[in-house]
Order: C-alpha cells, then sequence, then structure tokens
C-alpha cells in the first residue's frame, strides 16, 4: 500500500468517470475572463482570457522529451527534442494557453528513501536496456524508458529559448507547485502523483497522456477529484487524513501494518488492485473526528495520544492539508508591507551581529575569504550576462542553424532575452518575482512544513550568510583534530543570486545545493557495472567537481590567507591548510546509497579570484578569469582550445569534454570513437530533423550507449562548470542539440569500425576532414595522447559483411572437434603442400613443411630454393593419422612454394604419375549420407557421413578418396580409395593410437 493507491484508483475503471479524455483546446477556447476574490492577507492574481497551466515536468519527462523515440537510449535524440517542443508550444501559443514548467531543484532529506527507491528502480531498467542492447543490437522497447542523460537541463534550456516559463523549487517541491498554483491563479495542473490529487487542485490534468496529435490537437485526461470523494462519500479534509493512513514519505505504510491488520484492509495487489483497501479506509475515515481537532483523530486512529507515531501522524495530515485551498492561506506567511521594511531590516542586521558575536571563527573565515573591493560589485545578476552579449551569441546562433529546420522558431529575438537575469521588465521576472521570493531586493523563501527538508535558506538573505547543513559542521568539528576542516561561509550576495538563478532555472540546481549544505546527488546513469572497459562514469569527472567545489567556496583564497597568517606567525607552523568536503551521494556496489562519500574540494593550479569578482567582476580581465577558471576546471586551458579556426564557438563545449576525457589517466576513448564524435559533430544533417528520422541503425551497440551517457554527463558537469565560473559561456552555446545526437553518434560509430580512413568517415568530403583535424588537433594539444586498445576479433580474417555486429560484440564460436583434429594436434604436419577445395574453389593452400634435416638437403640439391612459409590447418579439414610410407603434400595452411624434385609415390599417391607431377590437390565435396552408406562395408572405416568426402584431383578426375596414409614422422605415402580401402580393412588395423579411416571435419 501507498499513497499512489489512491491515483491508481483515480485512473482505474472501477471508478466512473475518474478520468475523461479531453481536449486542452477546447478547454481554452472555453475560458472567459473571471477575477478571483482578493485577500486581505495574499493577494491572488486575476486568471485572465487564458487557460494557464502548471507543469511538473518530473512526472511527464517522456512527453516533454517527444515520446518514445526509438533511439532514446543512444544518448538522446536533441534535435527531435526541439522540434517537438517548437511544435508544442506553437499549438499552445495558437490555443490561447499559457505553461509554466516546474522542475524539481530540491534536495529533501526526508524524501532520501523515495530517491534511493526510484535510484534502484532505473538500475534495474538500465540492466535490462544494457541486456538487451547486447543480445539483439537493436534499441529497446519503450516499457524500459529511461531519462536520457542530461534531460533536465537541455529541457531547461530548450524551454528557455523557446520563450516557456521555466522554474526550480528549492525546499519541499509538491508544496510550492501547488503554491504558485493557487497564489497565481493557474486554472489547472499537469502531473501524475497521488500527492497532488490530496492537494484537490482547480484543475487536475494527466501529463503522463498528453499527446500533439497530427490534427493540432492537444489531448490528455482530467481527473476528476470531485467524483472521488462522491464514490467514496468524504470530504476533502478526510482525503488527506485516508492519504497520511496509506502511507507516505513521513509516515511509511510499514509502520501501519498493525493498523492494517485490525482493520482487515486487503493489501493491495497486481491483480486485485487497489479498490478494496481505498473503500476500507475511506470507510474507516468516515467514522473519525474532523482534522480540526488533531488530538481527537489521534486518539481515534492510535487509541492513545503517547503513541510513536503520533507526531508522523500529524506532520503527514497536516502536510496535505497546507496544499488544499483552504490550508494554502493558513500555510503560506503574509508577504512583507513597505511599512514593516525598515523593521525587518534592523531585526535582520540584529541577527547577524549577535550570530557574529557568537561565531568568531566564522566571523574570521568570513572577512578572510572576500576582499574589501569586492562589496562594491553590482549583485543584480551575472555581469557576464550583458545585453551585448546576449544579442552576439544569439547572432552565432542563427548562423549555426542557418540550414537547420530549428532556426525557423517562432519568437525567437524576443524570447532569448526573455529570461534574462537582467531583464526587470520581463514578463518572467515579475510574474515568479512574488513566488520565488523577491520582495524589493530581499530573500523570502516560502517556509516548510514540519516533514520537509530541515535544512533550508534563511528567509533573510543577511542571516543565511553563515548558514551550514547540522551535519556538516558535526562532521567538520570531529575532522578538525586530524586535519584543518573548515566549515565554508558564502556571501549573502552570492546565495541570494545563486537561489534567485536557481529559482528560474537559469542555473544547474546543484551549485545552490553545495552551496546550501554541501551535499550534492549523484543519480545512477546509463552504464553497466560489471564493464571493464569503462571506469564509473562519475568517477570519471569527480575531479572536474572537486574544482568547482573550490571555486565556488574560494578555496585558493581560504589557503592564501592561511600561509599569510603563517607567515606573521598568527598560526603554528603545524597547522595544515584548511580544507572543504562536501558529501557525495553516489552508488557503488560496497556503498548503495548508505553514506555519503565525503569529497575534498582541489584548488585549480592558479590563483583563482573569489567568487563574487567571478559573477560580478565586469572588467576585462575578469571577463578573462572567468573563461580561464572554466577551462582549467576541464584541463582545456590551452591556446588552441580558443582558437574558432580550430573549434568553433559553438563547439566549444564539445572541445573541453572531450579533452578532459582524453587527459585522464586511464585510456578511455579508442581512435576511431573519438573521430565518430568529431565527424558527427560537423555532419550537416546533424540539425535535421526529418533525415534523422528516417535514419536507420543497422545495429546499437552497448559500448555506443555507454560512450554517449559519458559524454552527455560530461556535458552536464560542463554547464556546472560555467555557471559556478559566472558563465563565460553564453548559454546559447552551451545547447547539447548544436554539437550532439545519439542516432547520429551511433551510426557514425558503426561507420567508424569500417571505414578505411577519416575521408571515408566523412563521406569524401574534404572540407569536413579538414574541420576534424583541426578540431582533434586542438582538443589532443600538449596531450601525451593514450587510446583504449581494440579488443581481438571473436573470428580471425575478413571483414564482416555490412550489418553485423562489431566483432567484440559477437560471442566466440568454438570451432568444430573430433578425434581426427584431436590426432592431427598430436602428428607432425606432413612435408608436402597441398591445396583444399570445396565444391570445386580452392579455400586452402599450403606449402612444404621441411623437418629440419630435410630443410639442409633442400637447401644442399636447391641452393635457391626459398624457406617455405608454416601456415595452419584450414578449419574443416581433419585428416586421421594412419601407417603410411613416403609421400609429398603438406598439410598446412599458408600459401608456400611446391617442391617438384621427385620422390616415390607410396600407394594411391594420387593416381598420377609416380613420383613426380607436384602435389595432390585435396577437394571436399558434399556427399549424402545414403551414397556412404552404400560405399562403406566397415563402419569404423567409412567417411563421416554427417560432413565432407574427400577426395584427390588427378588426371583422371576427381578420384573418392576415404584414408590418407602417412608416414610415422607425417609425411605422405598416398590415399586409398573407398574400394582399396574395404578390401584391406581386415589386414589394416592401423598402430592403435588413432581410428581407421578419414573423420572429415563437419559443420
Amino acid at each position: 500500500m501507498g499513497v499512489n493507491d489512491l491515483q491508481t484508483f483515480l485512473e482505474s475503471s472501477s471508478l466512473d468517470r475518474g478520468a475523461v479524455s479531453v481536449d486542452l483546446l477546447k478547454i481554452a477556447r472555453n475560458v472567459t475572463q473571471r477575477q478571483q476574490p482578493h485577500n486581505t492577507n495574499r493577494k491572488i492574481r486575476p486568471i485572465g482570457n487564458k487557460l494557464k497551466l502548471i507543469v511538473d515536468a518530473e512526472n511527464c519527462l517522456d512527453r516533454l522529451y517527444g515520446g518514445y523515440f526509438s533511439d532514446w537510449a543512444c544518448g538522446g535524440q536533441w534535435n527531435r527534442m526541439v522540434q517537438f517542443l517548437s511544435l508544442l508550444t506553437r499549438a499552445i501559443e495558437r490555443g490561447n494557453i499559457e505553461l509554466a514548467v516546474v522542475f524539481n531543484g530540491t534536495i529533501e532529506q526526508c524524501r532520501m528513501e523515495e530517491w534511493v527507491a526510484e535510484q534502484a528502480n532505473i538500475r534495474q531498467k538500465v540492466g535490462m536496456v544494457l541486456k538487451h542492447i547486447n543480445t539483439k543490437a537493436t534499441p529497446p522497447p519503450k516499457i524500459w524508458w529511461t531519462a536520457p542523460t542530461c534531460l533536465r537541463s537541455a529541457l531547461r534550456m530548450a524551454l528557455r529559448h523557446l520563450g516557456v516559463t521555466v522554474m526550480c523549487t528549492m525546499d519541499d517541491h509538491h508544496q510550492e507547485v501547488i503554491a504558485y498554483c493557487r497564489e497565481y491563479g493557474f486554472h489547472g495542473l499537469l502531473a501524475d502523483d497521488a500527492e497532488y490529487a490530496a492537494f484537490d487542485p482547480p484543475r487536475y490534468f494527466s501529463s503522463e497522456n498528453l499527446k500533439l496529435t497530427y490534427k493540432g490537437s492537444i489531448e490528455t485526461k482530467e481527473y476528476m477529484i470531485s467524483e472521488l470523494t462522491k464514490s467514496l462519500k468524504i470530504n476533502q479534509e478526510q482525503v488527506c487524513v485516508m492519504s497520511a493512513l496509506l502511507g507516505n514519505f513521513l509516515l511509511p505504510e510499514t509502520e501501519l501494518q498493525d493498523l492494517y491488520k485490525k482493520l482487515n484492509v486487503a493489501v493491495a495487489t497486481p491483480e486485485n488492485g487497489p479498490e478494496g483497501s481505498i473503500k476500507s479506509l475511506a470507510e474507516f475515515v468516515r467514522t473519525l473526528p474532523p482534522p480540526s481537532d488533531m488530538d481527537a483523530l489521534v486518539s481515534a486512529v492510535f487509541d492513545t495520544l503517547s503513541d510513536k507515531r503520533a507526531s508522523k501522524f500529524r506532520q503527514s495530515v497536516q502536510y496535505y492539508l497546507n496544499g488544499t485551498a483552504s490550508g494554502f492561506l493558513k500555510y503560506c506567511a503574509p508577504a512583507v508591507n513597505p511599512k514593516d521594511k525598515n523593521k525587518t531590516t534592523k531585526v535582520a542586521a540584529a541577527a547577524e551581529q549577535t550570530e557574529k558575536v557568537a561565531s568568531p571563527v566564522a566571523n574570521n573565515c568570513n572577512n578572510t575569504s572576500i576582499k574589501a573591493d569586492d562589496h562594491d560589485l553590482d549583485t543584480s545578476g551575472f555581469a557576464s550576462e550583458t545585453t551585448e552579449q546576449e544579442q552576439e551569441s544569439l547572432q552565432n546562433y542563427k548562423n549555426v542553424t542557418a540550414i537547420s529546420v530549428l532556426s525557423d522558431f517562432d519568437g525567437l529575438e524576443g524570447n532569448s532575452l526573455k529570461n534574462s537575469h537582467n531583464g526587470d521588465s520581463s514578463n518572467f521576472s515579475s510574474e515568479t518575482s512574488r513566488f520565488n521570493g523577491v520582495s524589493n531586493g530581499s530573500l523570502s523563501v516560502p517556509q516548510s512544513t514540519a516533514g520537509s527538508s530541515k535544512n533550508q535558506i534563511s528567509s533573510n538573505s543577511s542571516d543565511s550568510s553563515s548558514q551550514s547543513s547540522p551535519k556538516a559542521a558535526l562532521s567538520s568539528s570531529r575532522s578538525n583534530a586530524s586535519s584543518n576542516l573548515v566549515t565554508p561561509s558564502v556571501s549573502p550576495d552570492v546565495l541570494r543570486t545563486a537561489s534567485l538563478r536557481h529559482q528560474k532555472g537559469l542555473m544547474a540546481p546543484m551549485i545552490l545545493h553545495v552551496l546550501s549544505i554541501q551535499e550534492v546527488r549523484l543519480p545512477c546513469l546509463m552504464e553497466d557495472e560489471a564493464n571493464r572497459e569503462l571506469p564509473p562514469i562519475h568517477e570519471v569527472y569527480q575531479m572536474l567537481r572537486q574544482h568547482v567545489y573550490a571555486v565556488l567556496f574560494n578555496l585558493h583564497h581560504l589557503r592564501y590567507v592561511h600561509s599569510k597568517k603563517k607567515e606573521n606567525n598568527d598560526l603554528p607552523e603545524n597547522c595544515p591548510q584548511p580544507d572543504i568536503i562536501v558529501k557525495e551521494w553516489v552508488y557503488t556496489r560496497a556503498n548503495p546509497f548508505q553514506k555519503p562519500v565525503e569529497i575534498k574540494a582541489e584548488p585549480l593550479p592558479w590563483a583563482v579570484p573569489t567568487l563574487q569578482r567571478l559573477w560580478f567582476g565586469p572588467s576585462v580581465d575578469d571577463k578573462r578569469r572567468r573563461m580561464r577558471a572554466l577551462l582549467s576546471c576541464l584541463n582545456s586551458d590551452t591556446p588552441l582550445i580558443l582558437n574558432t579556426d580550430h573549434v568553433p564557438h559553438h563547439m566549444l563545449m564539445m572541445a573541453c569534454v572531450l579533452r578532459y576525457v582524453m587527459s585522464q589517466d586511464r585510456a578511455i576513448l579508442r581512435r576511431n570513437e573519438l573521430d565518430a564524435f568529431l565527424c558527427h559533430a560537423f555532419n550537416p544533417n546533424l540539425m535535421n530533423p526529418q533525415y534523422l528520422q528516417e535514419l536507420t541503425l543497422t545495429m546499437v551497440t552497448s559500448r555506443g550507449v555507454q560512450l554517449a551517457a559519458l559524454f552527455m554527463e560530461g556535458v552536464d558537469m560542463a554547464l556546472l562548470a560555467n555557471d559556478a565560473c559566472g558563465a563565460p559561456l553564453p548559454w546559447l552555446m552551451c545547447c547539447p542539440w548544436l554539437y550532439f545526437d545519439g542516432k547520429l553518434f551511433h551510426y557514425t560509430l558503426n561507420r567508424s569500425t569500417q571505414a578505411k580512413n577519416i575521408l571515408e568517415l566523412c563521406e569524401n568530403y574534404i572540407d569536413r576532414v579538414v574541420k576534424v583535424e583541426r578540431m582533434r588537433k586542438a582538443i589532443l594539444e600538449g596531450l601525451e595522447v593514450k587510446f583504449a586498445k581494440v579488443p581481438m576479433a571473436a573470428f580471425p580474417g575478413g571483414m564482416l559483411r555490412q550489418g553485423l555486429p562489431p566483432p567484440h560484440c559477437l560471442p566466440s564460436v568454438p570451432l568444430p572437434s573430433s578425434r581426427g583434429a584431436a590426432a592431427l594436434r598430436q602428428r607432425p604436419i606432413p612435408a608436402r603442400g597441398g591445396q583444399l577445395q570445396v565444391a570445386g574453389v580452392v579455400v586452402g593452400s599450403w606449402g612444404a613443411n621441411y623437418g629440419y634435416r630435410q630443410q639442409q638437403q633442400q637447401h644442399q640439391h636447391h641452393p635457391h630454393h626459398h624457406h617455405p612459409h608454416q601456415g595452419m590447418v584450414p578449419a574443416g579439414y581433419n585428416p586421421t593419422v594412419g601407417r603410411g610410407g613416403r609421400g609429398a603434400p603438406q598439410a598446412g595452411g599458408a600459401f608456400g612454394r611446391y617442391d617438384n624434385g621427385g620422390g616415390r609415390g607410396g600407394r594411391g599417391g594420387g593416381r598420377g604419375k609416380p613420383g613426380g607431377g607436384g602435389p595432390p590437390t585435396f577437394n571436399v565435396a558434399n556427399r549424402k549420407n545414403t551414397a556412404n552408406k552404400k560405399r562403406n562395408t566397415n563402419k569404423s572405416n567409412k567417411t563421416n557421413q554427417r560432413g565432407f568426402a574427400l577426395t584427390v584431383k588427378t588426371d583422371n578426375g576427381d578420384v573418392p578418396v576415404s584414408e590418407v596414409v602417412l608416414r610415422e614422422d607425417g609425411t605422405f605415402v598416398g590415399a586409398k580409395t573407398e574400394s582399396e580401402t574395404a578390401k584391406t580393412a581386415e589386414q589394416h588395423k592401423g598402430q592403435g593410437d588413432a581410428p581407421n579411416g578419414v573423420e572429415a571435419a563437419t559443420n
């Protein structure tokens, strides 16, 4: 059981009209001008004549991506995603609909178990996807759909590019989404989460069933909460109580098993569904007191107020009540009046002064980590995001996408600057300022409920300057005995700017997590944990994250101040340098999310300015230092990397990621894989969604899937570094659809395994070859290049035909074995050469293989004779060793020079001229089983009936042979025909160590 059963019951057929199919465009046409009642505590804006919908992006990542594209596992088809979003936004604008998309930017400690369970589900899907690809080499089915790596970052940039309002939550995702929906008068909510059903939004639409049809309609299903309450005969407050009793992140259902047994509540199963348990709980809830009398409600549920679950139950019920229409106004704090602004400022200043006095260590760190001139900087936004730079990057974007279908977006010029941080007059900024907690320059974040995260950002920016995680401070104090771990402090201006950019979706959410609680969560990716060829992806980018942590916490400046104090004898000589720890939740087999891994920040190898100077410094030197800090984090601080003749501006992100991967101590990429990345990026069809849709992949390889995930995770980490360094690279030049497409990458990677050279890989376009060579030179500049080795092919020799997986993706096939083959390995190879034919075609030829003494004799009699080449036995030719005399053919597998010097031919020596004429030619011809049965009367001497019969090519034609006679030293004596073998079967018994006759190899 669980609160999700409420959503399942709402969608089930047992609830009549619980989910109704609707067309959002028709609903938008019926929307009329209405005015919400004015409230003295909270101003609710008028709805207007547009259908305003808020979208929980976490519930519809697949829908925003564009559906279940067949090649989603290849790393992401970003151009098709942007094409779908452009079509969706056009349909929405024509249909008089306004959207606001909200991403989950929180790190809720109370929902840690839910996050771990979600990651376990992702790991299971990834395992099945990779197993499917390994066995079938085809795209996986949509039932295992997993969000491609970097999808959330790509969606934020694409929606921002298309002018759609984008936001990220900070403290409690569900509460902030429903609060924004109610505060700004949205008509409805698109999501698929049972907690929203308990909140009873104005209208509740399904994001899972959202469809953009070919006829231009936007169809989905609407969940009728009124039908739910009517069917269960309970009101909305009782729905909140029932949701708490179903079990959630505050009070798990495992702690309510005794209550379920007491009420005889049937446990929901996939066969029965949750209908029985929902109805049984509804009957029990109808008998309970209302939630307004919480003590009576707790006593009725647990029979006593002293139950250990009583406090969790109170929090759980109150959590759902705070999301309802009646509980929303009580939950949200009233807006600060202008008259009370001065009073609030004085209180905040007094609190800050008290904190400084009580914490001299934090005060000292704060004063020494920020230079005096940094306080005079303009902190209203990033200094790099000027109007001129935005216009320049927009023009560069247009030039790059000039030949692309994507360049034909409506409203590109107006929307590109719409969401910029510096646009005070933008509609986005004015509409979301109150939700974001910005009122006259002060930060006011909505307070969380009792069950939300305890690590919050203070409502006053001055108070939040030295706030840190209690757990981090405790671990820091415990570790100070052995190392100098300091609790980092963050400037109020930095924290305020980070909060605003985080809420507007303009910054990687991980930055605010690092600045506020020094803790991050790293999700599971599309990688094989048992793969030894590729290292864990998060491990590859660990050093990059360590550099980012050092930049965010001014670690270089802290150590500089520490060294100056040691020089002035303010600190003892044995005092170690300060270190900063950030906790990372990352999955490993040894630590499956049981505890976070403590990672030390690593400073860059040059004097990096403070974070305030990087973010807000307006000078040319500050601009140069921002770019150098970004390149240093990616191990790409080289001259050619910024040369646009070698690296185009829109491919700088890609070049830096590839250089970072190539700079690792362990070789990761192979030569053809690096070429595949570069060649597909310069392919003119990269931004042609129609071409990519019609492109067909002959196969999908597991290594290609993991390489794409490795690259896209690098792009995500590079975006993190770019935001941490003050966004020196404009966001339009960071969009992944400018330089990567998973499907085209796999197509190019498959061709690279068969292409002879880079020119063939570039489809014989020499201009593309020049671009690829220049960019590769910039990426590998100054590096000791180490490419990963290609594994040995499972099948030696020859190129595999088009369409088959590469050799390292095929299982090894054991060669056929027989007693004759085992005997051949035990005996020396015959001396003379020969040929092997299958159906009249020569498939094997071998030269003489003389021993040491015979080679001396050959050199004496033939001074100009070359050494024969020694080969291996052709597959399928396994003659049996018998008693023999002397002869001439050699059973080798390589081409050599034959010996025409005569010698006595043995019995049955090819039925040619005795002692001359060159070596006989063996021919393997397919024979029927019935013919073999008629010719061979002795079963021990007959040819293998399932395989090939052996013939000798002579002047009289092809004569069938049933036995090859060899000497003890392996030299040829002769070949017996089938009739001769039958006559002498009783007299000739062999040596006892090999069977009589020939056993030919079978398929």
